[in-house]
């Protein structure tokens, strides 16, 4: 490895300071990023779409602003990757999807046009499950995207190609978004940082039937590989837009970099294990319970209440009939239009998606009520909710565990994300922290949740824990 490589594992914020001292030039790291993904990509296949000219023609811009003094955004020069379900003017959108594989953006998303603003250099698109659809990456476009720290693993999804990236050092930062999962997933599986903001603090455009507000479980959010990055880019990201779809947070974001130094000291900490008998790996959730006693170390209190609103089983069923009937509302007429060009689990989730009843819906939005209601009055007394953030570590790839700590899962594709989706059910913030290895190597995850519009305890929590255990020093090796 040279000197320029030792600079794909600086943290953004710290190129940051070289770039505006003049030290590191955003054209150099934008030639680093683009060498890095034609070097490795193909071990990865994190990213789908390369755009080296458009990059480049960015990064000299970019250039000549910093050689004439003028005033530079926060992520001025730094090159960053956006999730292929999001859109980038002339810049291909496959949405994991062989049916959109030739499409061609006409526009910018909400989020693409904050982060070019914000000075960020894009190098290309990432991979992604069909549509988001499930939390491993395997689509028809080709290869599944496979996890750095062994390729044979699933990265997780929906943004797997965001992770993938990361952890390989191919961007220091990337974007992601996460409807059931998909930030942390991946964040968890790949050993890197993820948070998923409240639901409505990152606003996107309304874009009618898609939005779906106020089910649209969805929120853009920030994949680094380490906290202060995240919260640099969640600033970018954040506050309210005047063509923003409805249940946008209207108020100004809070300061998520200052929030870094607050610590956790006085905080009153819950810890669940399995929230009320969900499947784990008992490995899993004896490292991630470590890591949760770490907090007391740091001044807070740490706990064990009960957190269980329903058999889990019945919150993921409420949570799948919202979140398929949704998705055949939007995306059904592929059945009907492109059924051979599909996945076999796309397929699945629409077929079932257009089986469901309005009873059924019903039910599930009166669930969804309580559940929220559950959740706020647990933040009543808990500042936080500490769980591992996924139950298993990484897998590999097409063998998606079926039992899990000797519990049958309740669904072969959604099993192993037990402690994700229920948090996009109650629209809090929640963030996946490396918290240690399994004994096969594959990095473990903790999954740190605050209540509603609560970014910063979630970001000081983050900080302080990555300050007592620092993670970002650990590689995958070959990258």
């Amino acid at each position: 490895m040279n000197i320029n490589d030792e600079l794909a594992w600086t943290p953004a914020h710290r190129l940051r300071e070289l770039i505006r001292a003049r030290k590191v030039s955003p054209v150099e790291l934008t030639e680093l990023a683009l060498r890095r993904i034609e070097t490795h990509n193909a071990r990865v296949n994190a990213f789908l779409t390369v755009i080296p000219e458009q990059a480049m023609d960015s990064a000299r811009t970019a250039e000549r602003a910093v050689m004439r003094g003028d005033p530079l955004g926060p992520l001025h020069g730094i090159p960053i990757s956006i999730k292929d379900l999001e859109g980038v003017k002339g810049v291909r959108q496959t949405n994991g999807c062989l049916v959109y594989k030739d499409f061609v953006s006409p526009a910018d998303s909400l989020t693409t046009e904050r982060l070019r603003k914000a000075g960020a250099i894009i190098v290309g698109k990432t991979n992604t499950s069909e549509f988001g659809h499930i939390g491993t990456n395997e689509n028809r476009l080709g290869d599944a995207c496979r996890n750095p720290w062994n390729t044979e693993c699933t990265s997780g999804a929906s943004s797997g190609g965001a992770g993938s990236s990361v952890a390989a050092g191919l961007t220091a930062i990337a974007q992601g978004s996460d409807g059931g999962g998909s930030i942390r997933i991946p964040s968890g599986f790949c050993g890197i940082y993820g948070i998923k903001p409240s639901q409505g603090r990152v606003p996107r455009r309304d874009m009618g039937i898609d939005s779906w507000h106020p089910v649209n479980f969805s929120n853009v959010g920030p994949m680094t590989r380490d906290v202060r990055d995240a919260a640099l880019m969640l600033q970018v990201l954040a506050g309210p837009a005047s063509d923003a779809e409805p249940g946008t947070i209207d108020t100004a974001p809070p300061n998520c970099v200052a929030a870094l130094d607050r610590g956790v000291k006085g905080l009153r900490i819950g810890w669940s294990r399995d929230l009320g008998g969900v499947p784990v790996d008992p490995e899993v959730a004896d490292i991630a319970g470590k890591a949760a006693r770490v907090f007391e170390e740091l001044g807070a209190i740490v706990e064990a209440p009960e957190f269980k609103i329903d058999e889990p089983q019945s919150v993921f069923d409420h949570f799948q009939v919202i979140y398929r009937t949704r998705a055949y509302a939007v995306n059904g007429h592929l059945l009907r239009e492109h059924r051979e060009l599909l996945t076999d689990y796309l397929i699945e989730g629409l077929e079932r998606g257009r089986e469901m009843t309005g009873e059924q819906l019903w039910d599930a939005y009166s669930m969804l009520n309580r559940y929220r209601a559950y959740v706020r009055k647990y933040f009543e007394t808990y500042d936080l909710l500490l769980t591992p953030t996924l139950a298993v570590p990484a897998f590999p790839i097409n063998k998606h565990p079926e039992t899990i700590g000797g519990m049958k899962v309740p669904h072969r594709l959604w099993g192993f994300t037990p402690f994700t989706y229920p948090f996009n059910m109650a629209m809090t913030p929640a963030a996946s922290v490396p918290c240690g290895f399994s004994d096969g190597g594959l990095p473990i995850g903790l999954h740190i949740i605050g209540r509603f519009g609560d970014e910063e305890t979630v970001l000081a929590a983050s900080a302080a824990f990555e300050e007592s255990r620092p993670w970002a020093q650990r590689r995958p090796k070959g990258f």
